[in-house]
C-alpha cells in the first residue's frame, strides 16, 4: 500500500510539469507560426485602404500600403501578443489559473462559454460510442474466443480488421453519400448536423427520433476507431485465463464449461479493457476532430479543428488546457482502477 502511495503522489506531482512543458511549446508554436491574427488583421486593413482609395487591380496588398507602428502596437497589445513569448505565457498561465482563458478572436465571447456550449455535445457521442463498443466488442471477443480457429473466428477476423483498415471518417462519409443522399434513392439519415433546426418545435417523440437520425451514423464511425482494438484485445484476455491453473482446477471439480468461461474466466478477462475507462475520459472530452467536421457536429472536435484554420489562439489554448488536464488524470484514473480490481498489481518505490 505504501508503495502504491508513493507511487500515485509522484504521478500527481508531474502533472504540473508535464502541463507547463505542453502548453509553453503550444503557446510558443502559435505566437511564431506566421499567419497569426495580427497578420489576419493586417491584410484586413490593407484591403479596406485599397477599397477606400480606388487601388487598382493591379495593386497588392504588399504593396505602398502600410499599417503604422502604433496601429500595430495596438493590435499586438489588443491580441495580448505585445509581450515577450516567456513574459506572455507567464500572464496567459496566470490568468487561467483565476479561470480567465480571455475571448474568442472570431467569435467574441469569453473562451469558457463557448466551450461549454460544445462540450455537452462531446460527452453524448463520446459515451453512446463507448458504451456502444462494448456492447459489441466483448460480446464479439468472448464468441471468438469460444470459437479460437473456427471457420467463424475466421470470418469475423476477415471483418474486426476490415474495420480497422476504414477510418472511422471515411466510413462516415461513405454511409451519408448512401443514406444521406439520393444515391441509391434511400434518403434515411440528414446529411450532418446534431439536431434539426426545428427540433425546439417538434414534439417528445419526434425529438427522439430525430437525435437518433442524427447520431447513428457518427456513433458507427465512433466504433469502428476502436473496433478491432477491443475486440482482439477480449479475446486474447480471455484465451489468456482459460489456459490458467484456476481454469484448469475449476474444469476438474467438475464445473460446467459455460459457468468456469462467465463466472470465473471473463471476470478476470474484462480487468485489462476495465482499467482502460480512464483513457476514454479523454475521447469523452476531445470527441473527434475528424468525425465531427466530416459529420458537422459542433462539439469539441469541430470546434478545435475550426480554431486551428482561424489561428483563434485563445479556444485553442483552452482546448490544450482541458485536454491535456483531462487526459494526464484518466491515465492516472486508469493506474487506479487497474490496481483496485487487480491484486497483483504492486507499485514499487
Amino acid at each position: 500500500m505504501h508503495g502504491m502511495t508513493t507511487y500515485f503522489i509522484r504521478r500527481l506531482l508531474l502533472i504540473p510539469l508535464t502541463f507547463i512543458c505542453i502548453t509553453f511549446m503550444v503557446y510558443t508554436v502559435l505566437r511564431v507560426v506566421p499567419g497569426g491574427p495580427i497578420e489576419q488583421a493586417v491584410e484586413q486593413i490593407k484591403r479596406a485602404q485599397m477599397q477606400e482609395s480606388g487601388a487598382g487591380a493591379s495593386a497588392t496588398l504588399t504593396g505602398d500600403l502600410q499599417i503604422p507602428q502604433e496601429a500595430m502596437d495596438e493590435l499586438k497589445k489588443y491580441y495580448r501578443l505585445d509581450k515577450p513569448i516567456p513574459v506572455g505565457y507567464a500572464s496567459w498561465l496566470f490568468g487561467i489559473m483565476t479561470l480567465d482563458f480571455g475571448k474568442s478572436y472570431i467569435r467574441g465571447a469569453p473562451v469558457v462559454e463557448v466551450i461549454v456550449n460544445r462540450f455537452p455535445i462531446s460527452i453524448y457521442f463520446g459515451l453512446i460510442s463507448y458504451f456502444a463498443t462494448w456492447l459489441v466488442c466483448v460480446p464479439l471477443g468472448v464468441s471468438k474466443a469460444i470459437k479460437h480457429k473456427s471457420m467463424y473466428d475466421l470470418g469475423t477476423s476477415i471483418i474486426v480488421f476490415l474495420g480497422y483498415s476504414i477510418p472511422g471518417f471515411i466510413a462516415c462519409l461513405v454511409l451519408m453519400m448512401l443514406f444521406a443522399t439520393d444515391a441509391l434513392g434511400m434518403s434515411i439519415f440528414p446529411l450532418g448536423g446534431f439536431r434539426s433546426d426545428n427540433w425546439e418545435q417538434l414534439g417528445f417523440f419526434a425529438k427522439v427520433v430525430d437525435q437518433l437520425h442524427h447520431t447513428i451514423i457518427p456513433v458507427i464511425g465512433f466504433l469502428i476507431g476502436g473496433f478491432a482494438g477491443m475486440t482482439i484485445l477480449m479475446k486474447n484476455s480471455l484465451l489468456d485465463n482459460m489456459g490458467a491453473d484456476y481454469v484448469r482446477t475449476a474444469f476438474a471439480k467438475g464445473l460446467s464449461e459455460r459457468r468456469v468461461i462467465f463466472i470465473h474466466a471473463l471476470r478476470n478477462s474484462l480487468i485489462p479493457i476495465t482499467a482502460s475507462i480512464g483513457h476514454a475520459l479523454g475521447l469523452l472530452f476531445a470527441g473527434s476532430f475528424l468525425i465531427e467536421t466530416t459529420c458537422n457536429i459542433p462539439g469539441m472536435g469541430l470546434l478545435g479543428y475550426q480554431s486551428v484554420l482561424q489561428r483563434d489562439y485563445p479556444i485553442i489554448m483552452a482546448t490544450v488546457v482541458f485536454g491535456v488536464i483531462i487526459r494526464l488524470t484518466g491515465n492516472i484514473i486508469s493506474d487506479v482502477i487497474w490496481a483496485l480490481i487487480d491484486p497483483r498489481i504492486r507499485f514499487g518505490t
